[in-house]
């Protein structure tokens, strides 16, 4: 197989790189692409030199399966005529609501490949890992109603706002005046309950997307509420969930059922330090679920807290699994 990476070397593409090269899928060629002022440039893959190409001039039929990890610009711009050609796995959030295009996360709802007309979406960072905890639960007690508050690390905004996140703690730790570029309020130090642009209802961009994309991956009869919120650390995503079931449940096989979820790791001791925080995750490929625990005010519902890479599962290694999906080697 050939395989190419759109948006190469941002921190999706390399993160990417990093997953392939780590997979067992057997790459003949793997062609690198990104913008004019990185071509030319090099990058390692298996122990050889690749020449990033530039987007312009590629030709999307060198490969058979594309993964574009370069924006919603980019996305709208080049996946419809790179999809004549290549089958395409987009990380932006530009197809990821259109009908015609599986939304897929590789553990929870594969079986939607079977439709895709050569685009498949790579659905939010936040929602992946939510789905992972939420889908063995649904399929055992059927989920009415999911609270989530999100705390999303700088990362998931790109490389600038992570380089902005770095200089505001330096500037802050020498007592320099803080300048903030990339936040609607300095980042260092503080929260900032503001992801991505304001729609309705006083609702984010980043709140909206968790709550149709859960409804289109998982069950249209969903009820959520997201809080998103930006805090200052450098990766992984955390999410504390209230999840309210139709029927009755019982904790102990709530438990078990989470234990043995495809992709997910139970750390819940009721101690010091008996829980996974952001640091522990970093570099994991799992989704790890800590302080589960009943709802004392519903005797219908749970609290779970949800912490992964944002940087893998929430992007460059789901990508890769719906690959291994495609040509039937992803194992759970």
């Amino acid at each position: 197989m050939n395989f190419a990476i759109i948006g190469a070397t941002g921190n999706v593409g390399r993160k990417i790189i990093e997953v392939l090269e780590k997979s067992d899928l057997e790459i003949n060629n793997l062609h690198l692409v990104a913008s004019k002022k990185s071509a030319g440039k090099k990058l390692k893959f298996r122990n050889k030199e690749i020449v990033i190409e530039q987007l312009e001039k590629y030709d999307f039929s060198n490969s058979e399966i594309t993964i574009f990890a370069a924006g919603s610009e980019i996305a709208e711009k080049w996946v419809p005529e790179a999809s004549k050609k290549t089958i395409v796995i987009d990380n932006s959030k530009y197809f990821r609501m259109d009908k015609d295009v599986p939304l897929v996360v590789a553990e929870v709802n594969a079986e939607d490949l079977k439709k895709h007309k050569n685009i498949i979406a790579n659905p939010n960072c936040s929602t992946i890992q939510l789905m992972l905890a939420l889908k063995p639960l649904h399929d055992k007690f059927t989920i009415k109603r999911v609270i989530v508050s999100t705390y999303q690390a700088v990362s998931g905004a790109g490389k600038d706002p992570l380089d902005e996140l770095f200089s505001q703690t330096r500037d802050y730790l020498d007592d320099k005046k803080i300048n903030s570029k990339n936040f609607t309020k300095q980042i260092a130090f503080n929260l900032i309950p503001h992801i991505d642009s304001f729609v309705e209802d006083g609702y984010t961009k980043e709140e909206w997307k968790m709550e149709n994309e859960t409804k289109k991956i998982l069950d249209n009869n969903i009820k959520l509420s997201a809080t998103c919120v930006r805090v200052p650390i450098k990766t992984s995503h955390s999410e504390s969930v209230n999840i309210e079931f139709e029927k009755d449940y019982d904790l102990a096989l709530v438990k078990k059922i989470l234990a043995n979820a495809p992709g997910c790791k139970v750390v819940d001791e009721h101690n010091d330090g008996g829980y996974v925080t952001p640091l522990e995750a970093e570099g994991s490929n799992l989704t790890f679920i800590s302080r589960i625990r009943k709802d004392n005010s519903n005797k219908r519902a749970i609290n779970i807290w949800v912490v992964s890479d944002n940087l893998l599962k929430g992007a460059a290694l789901n990508s890769v699994q719906i690959a291994e999906c495609l040509l039937g080697k992803f194992k759970v």
